[in-house]
């Protein structure tokens, strides 16, 4: 039996595949033998030639060599960076056909992960963007010279060739532009920029952020020193050539990491942060500050976790995940008390400060991870009715799964960005949990990424006695 499993494609073979459906990166999935092949580019239903380029124990990568018949939702990517790139997956795939893949990339989750009875499952149409392009916030682009001329970009896919963008079709045009004007001043006063190879220069990163709402921008220089030639001068130019700039911000970072901030920020010029709006809710961005890349969206997220959560005024609601506070404000005004908690104590004085700025007297913040926090409350005699989590891609830790199917709160709201680890902690609740409903969110058009936004209720406990 075992030989039977083992893959008999060998590198380099070309043969014909049918793809059946999206992987959970975007890929193109076929079966050659009843082996698994990976393919980058391909779509549901298109018959395709391809070369294999990678053999695995369970499955193969291969790629694309013809089209033989083409999908009737394949586009020309707008993009011309899109094959290099790989930031985006799905720009060749028509909008409206991303939509419903993305629903089945959950369902695929689901069966691969889950004893549920997936089709019998209320899993909504995913919820899109009118324009699902310039919808980022901010952007993060690693700088290089090259002959004098200074680049910007992303690393190539799986290569560690720069990429200069001068345009991201993705990104709000003010970022693109912040971006460019950066690049130009840089070059212009010949600034000495970051070398990987030889460790020498200064300057290593862009990264700018616009408030959506108000078009208030923000540039932060990423440098390996806290000395930066011709600053005065830098500030001038930026301030000249990007008239919306609030906040203009150094931070450094001397250490061979490809982590992007270091630990010490400071103002240039303006202020330390930019404001931002979502709904009737104002936070303040500083350079280090995590907030949702695609505002619009969020909105449309957040009202279904608002939907979801169902709130009389009545219950008492846990943010496990909290952040600087945004979901569980985004629920205060309907609810009796909103608790959260989160690792990083700095999001906990956002968080206090986001609602006492907004007026809040219902919510109480503190730093600590939910497994931990939330026993203590329970054994204090606070229990919440409503449990809100929307964790990082690792999805729920173990222990905060343990201590949920505890407390048992009537409602448990789970907001996803990671299908795979939604359905393997859904698997877990299940056995006191049954999913209502799920309602997939487009977060990140263009790309494989969905949210997920699922209601999950207390079964009935009197039939489980």
């Amino acid at each position: 039996m075992k030989n039977e499993q083992a893959i008999k494609i060998k590198p380099q073979q070309t043969f014909p595949l049918t793809i059946k459906r999206l992987g959970i990166n975007g890929e193109g999935v076929g079966y050659f033998k009843k082996q698994v092949v990976f393919v980058p580019g391909a779509l549901p239903g298109e018959e395709v030639v391809v070369e294999a380029t990678k053999i695995n124990p369970k499955f193969a990568e291969a790629k694309i060599k013809k089209i033989r018949i083409a999908s009737p939702h394949r586009v020309q990517p707008p993009c011309p960076f899109y094959e290099q790139c790989g930031g985006c997956q799905l720009q060749h795939l028509k909008y409206e056909q991303q939509l419903k893949e993305k629903r089945d990339i959950i369902i695929q989750s689901l069966e691969r992960h889950t004893k549920l009875k997936v089709d019998q499952l209320d899993i909504r149409d995913t919820i899109g963007m009118e324009d699902p392009w310039g919808y980022r916030n901010k952007s993060s682009f690693q700088v290089a010279a090259k002959n004098g001329k200074v680049l910007a970009g992303l690393y190539g896919l799986n290569s560690h060739q720069l990429i200069d963008i001068e345009h991201c079709a993705v990104q709000h045009s003010q970022t693109n532009e912040a971006v460019a004007a950066v690049k130009k001043i840089l070059e212009d006063l010949q600034i000495p920029i970051y070398n990987e190879k030889t460790r020498k220069g200064i300057v290593r990163t862009i990264v700018t952020r616009v408030g959506i709402q108000t078009g208030e921008l923000q540039v932060v220089l990423i440098t390996t020193q806290k000395d930066l030639p011709k600053k005065e001068l830098i500030i001038k130019e930026i301030q000249k050539r990007l008239p919306n700039i609030k906040s203009i911000v150094q931070n450094i970072n001397g250490q061979k990491t490809s982590l992007i901030f270091g630990n010490e920020t400071m103002a240039l010029a303006g202020n330390e942060f930019i404001q931002e709006t979502l709904g009737d809710l104002q936070f303040e961005l500083s350079a280090r500050t995590f907030f949702q890349l695609n505002p619009l969206q969020t909105v449309k997220l957040y009202d279904e976790v608002k939907k979801v959560a169902g709130l009389t005024g009545k219950e008492k609601v846990v943010d496990a995940y909290c952040g600087v506070g945004t979901i569980g404000l985004w629920l205060a005004d309907q609810a009796a008390e909103v608790r959260g908690m989160d690792v990083i104590p700095e999001s906990i004085e956002d968080a206090k400060k986001n609602a006492k700025r907004h007026g809040f007297t219902n919510t109480k913040y503190v730093p600590g991870k939910a497994e931990e926090v939330l026993p203590k409350w329970v054994k204090k005699g606070w229990k919440p009715d409503v449990i809100v989590v929307d964790p990082p891609r690792t999805g729920l830790d173990n222990q905060l799964l343990q201590t949920i199917l505890q407390v048992k709160p009537e409602k448990l709201v789970y907001v996803s960005c990671n299908p795979s680890t939604l359905a393997k902690d859904i698997q877990t609740l299940s056995s006191k949990y049954e999913v209502k409903y799920m309602q997939p969110v487009d977060m990140f058009p263009q790309t494989a990424h969905v949210e997920c936004c699922s209601l999950l209720v207390l079964k009935d406990q009197k039939k489980y006695n």
